[in-house]
């Protein structure tokens, strides 16, 4: 019966065109006093130049962090069969090509950085005492797109060449758009709003409805970030997607309240509703995934709407999920 009820209010309304939401202007711009400095070293000429183990094991020396956690030699099983990979590796010929494709790509980088100084800047307007990463560029070879800590950041850029790449990641296709040369400074942004230093949530809390906050503050936290960034490349949704839900919302948060989302700690609930799909087909087969992430950024777009008061800051420390959807008041309709 719920089935039947649903199937026609989605015929009076249209079948869904798509989920996402319409890109917006630049939202609020921080008054941001002094740029930021931020530690730079680009690695990729080195990678590409190895000419001897010896000079491997050297610069992973050096980069320690880089060795353990980027290229995880941990899952090797011991060193000199980690060397010998990563040094098969960086003496194919493959890696000029990438080298060039890079250069091509991302030149010598001053575009890049200075979307991070804009990025770090907003950050310490926000979080004064913060302390900046230093970020480090290479060539990955295409295993690892990006490692990100508290004191230092690490960027495969060969990741990130957009679809004119002779090599791209090996990953669906759907989850290619996200790995352009635009997204790169947002995911950093995004993995950093969702990191437990900033974004504070119930652990206890296993519900859809607590993830579904906790994405929807990440997001908040990188569009504050980014303010000029379309929302579209932060979620990786096409045109299409993002266009379809200004007028869709409402069948999207029905189709949720319906099939009883929010409440549910169900590991297959969170699955189909929250984690990367090519679609959402239990909405449509025209709606992508994560639309659960998607929703929780529109419940907490509602909350700070109806709470100007709230900062930033206070806004991540809030742990009480539920507490802040009701006081959301987000109620979509048509």
């Amino acid at each position: 019966m719920v089935i039947r009820y649903f199937l026609g209010f989605a015929v009076l309304a249209g079948l869904l065109a798509s989920c996402g939401r319409s890109d917006k202007e630049c939202e609020f711009i921080p008054d941001t006093k002094e740029p930021v400095e931020i530690s730079w070293l680009s690695l990729s000429d080195s990678l590409a130049h190895i000419t001897s183990k010896a000079q491997l094991v050297s610069l992973f020396n050096g980069h320690p962090a880089l060795r353990d956690y980027f290229f995880q030699r941990p899952y090797y099983p011991d060193d000199s069969a980690f060397i010998n990979e990563l040094y098969t590796r960086f003496t194919h010929p493959s890696i000029d090509t990438l080298l060039m494709e890079v250069r091509r790509v991302f030149g010598n980088e001053q575009a890049l950085r200075g979307s991070f100084e804009q990025a770090f800047g907003n950050l310490k307007y926000y979080y004064p005492e913060v302390r900046i990463p230093a970020i480090v560029t290479l060539i990955s070879g295409l295993e690892t797109d990006m490692f990100v800590t508290d004191s230092v950041i690490y960027i495969g850029l060969d990741y990130y060449l957009g679809p004119g790449a002779r090599y791209r990641p090996n990953v669906y296709n759907y989850m290619l758009r996200l790995y352009t040369p635009e997204t790169v400074a947002p995911s950093v942004m995004l993995l950093t709003g969702i990191s437990e230093k900033y974004n504070f949530n119930n652990m206890n809390d296993k519900t859809a409805l607590a993830d579904m906050i906790a994405f929807g503050k990440a997001y908040y936290f990188a569009r504050r970030m980014m303010p000029c960034v379309p929302d579209s490349v932060f979620l990786g949704y096409t045109a299409d997607e993002m266009e379809g839900s200004i007028e869709n919302e409402h069948l999207i948060w029905y189709r949720f309240v319906e099939d009883e989302v929010l409440y549910s700690t169900s590991h297959l609930v969170k699955q189909k509703y929250l984690d990367p799909r090519p679609k959402t087909t239990e909405i449509s087969n025209r709606c992508p995934g994560r639309i659960g992430q998607w929703v929780g950024w529109q419940i907490v777009k509602s909350y700070m709407n109806r709470h100007p008061e709230t900062t930033l800051p206070e806004l991540m420390q809030m742990r009480n999920a539920e507490k802040l959807f009701k006081e959301s008041g987000y109620r979509p309709v048509k």
